[in-house]
């Protein structure tokens, strides 16, 4: 038999007169309520960040158009201006 030597160390525990356990009580609603709030802040800003991308992919849409029309617009002034010089080798 093996003896050891410790503090004066009391266990308790909780238990009826019939025998069973004692469930350990519950979180303070205070927990569960912070916790809620952390969940709902996150998803808020999640949701504004997403629609400020959708803003800024939305704003960039006419440039990128207005930018391929000038591109477009480029190209083709410069093959009119090759057709009237006699052309280049890749337009012969």
């Amino acid at each position: 038999m093996v003896e050891t030597h410790s503090k004066n160390v009391s266990i308790q525990i909780d238990m009826t007169p019939n025998g069973e356990f004692i469930s350990p009580p519950g979180a303070p609603i205070g927990n569960s309520v912070l916790k809620w709030t952390i969940v709902i802040a996150a998803l808020a800003g999640a949701g504004v960040l997403a629609a400020i991308a959708f803003w800024l992919a939305l704003t960039l849409i006419p440039i990128a158009i207005g930018a391929g029309l000038i591109g477009y617009g480029i190209l083709r002034y410069r093959m009119w201006q090759a057709g009237r010089s006699g052309g280049f080798p890749p337009f012969r």
